[in-house]
């Protein structure tokens, strides 16, 4: 629980129950803290929230996106299309499994990937399409599903901000060939750190399990159980992705109390959005999809032109009434790295350098308290106001 003094609030504060506690207490004290069966008890509770046929739960979002992406046996030369507006794990994915990315402006009003830019983008070494769900709002899947589906591309869905966004009652992560979400500290769910792969063909999350565990054929409770010792085979070159036993401990008891935060959340959103309708700000975006459910994950302003100050001001000035604040994102195309190796320009993105270079997140959590609503609306009012 965050204080309700005049002390720092987090941009984002997990929400940590007494069952949360007492579910990782009870797995240090059995003496099991690595990979075990509370693994697979979360694995199975995730993969039925979303309603997929296979699970695998792993150490991040990145873990589960590098995985999809090997996967698809990706050759030097092969191109992987996403958008600028995004954390830079997702590019920096496409390049460790051996692909090029490739770019795709957003739109200017959901940050999500444009489906029409996607379309300029598809070349004959096209294989795969990584759209962003971003902030929970839902990309036009359906638009993106068909152009996958003409041009026989995969689809990986980066869902780091949408574990609770569906689409007409379907879960997104379960439209394209896998689903790859995020547990990080300041996420709707909470493990610390820890992702989940999700995918509706259970023999590549079965293979995947292995490449996520040094390519081994048996994980260490397969190994060291009460079931007794067994030898493992290598089956090929892995890495060291797989969740531990706290980890899962953690996320047990936060994928029981999703929906209920996210009402708190929803809450959260609807004030803000009363609140800050005068401003010199352009709202968040809902969603442009009928019948979709936004996870409300980020709560993301963008400064007009008429507003007293810069984003980058904005954001001392919060600093200063001890209120966090994040940018999500800052273009890919203006990071040095991005510029030197693919030469990309921050003005042929103009959507997403616009968008990274106004964009201010605030407070979204469902541990706030009124008084500290309070504080963050009246300080964001008293800046903002000319």
């Amino acid at each position: 629980m965050i204080s309700t003094s005049n002390e720092f609030i987090p941009l984002g504060a997990p929400s940590i129950g007494l069952d949360d506690i007492n579910e990782v207490t009870d797995s240090l004290k059995s003496g099991w803290i690595g990979t075990g069966p509370k693994v697979s008890i979360f694995e199975k509770n995730f993969r039925d929230y979303v309603n997929a046929k296979a699970s695998l739960a792993t150490n991040s979002c990145t873990a589960a996106l590098h995985l999809s992406l090997i996967s698809l046996g990706l050759k030097p030369g092969d191109e992987v299309i996403t958008t600028p507006m995004t954390f830079c794990a997702t590019i920096n994915t496409i390049i460790h499994a051996g692909a090029k990315p490739v770019l795709a402006d957003c739109n200017l009003d959901d940050f999500c990937i444009n489906p029409k830019k996607i379309i300029e983008k598809v070349s004959d070494k096209t294989k795969a399409i990584i759209p962003v769900h971003f902030a929970g709002i839902p990309c036009d899947m359906k638009s993106i599903m068909k152009l996958a589906n003409d041009n026989s591309l995969n689809v990986i869905e980066d869902c780091a901000h949408a574990i609770e966004t569906k689409i007409d009652g379907k879960h997104v992560g379960t439209f394209g060939d896998f689903g790859c979400f995020s547990f990080y500290a300041t996420k709707n769910l909470v493990t610390g750190e820890g992702g989940m792969l999700v995918a509706n063909d259970e023999e590549r999350i079965n293979w995947t399990k292995k490449i996520a565990l040094h390519g081994m054929s048996l994980d260490a409770w397969d190994r060291f159980s009460e079931s007794g010792f067994k030898h493992y085979d290598i089956v090929a070159t892995g890495f060291k992705y797989n969740m531990t036993y706290i980890q899962a401990s953690l996320g047990i008891h936060q994928l029981a109390r999703i929906d209920e935060n996210w009402i708190k959340r929803e809450k959260i959103w609807n004030l803000y959005n009363d609140s800050f309708k005068d401003l010199p700000i352009d709202l968040p975006f809902a969603t442009r999809e009928d019948g979709a459910k936004h996870a409300y994950h980020l709560y993301a302003l963008l400064l007009r032109d008429d507003a007293p100050l810069t984003r980058d001001e904005f954001i001392i000035k919060m600093k200063e009434e001890k209120i966090g604040t994040g940018v999500h994102y800052k273009s890919i195309p203006g990071f040095s790295y991005y510029q030197n190796t693919y030469k990309w320009k921050p003005e042929d993105y103009p959507n997403s350098t616009s968008i990274g270079d106004r964009t201010v997140s605030i407070p979204l959590s469902p541990s706030l308290n009124d008084q500290q609503l309070e504080r963050i609306i009246e300080t964001v009012n008293k800046i903002l106001r000319k």
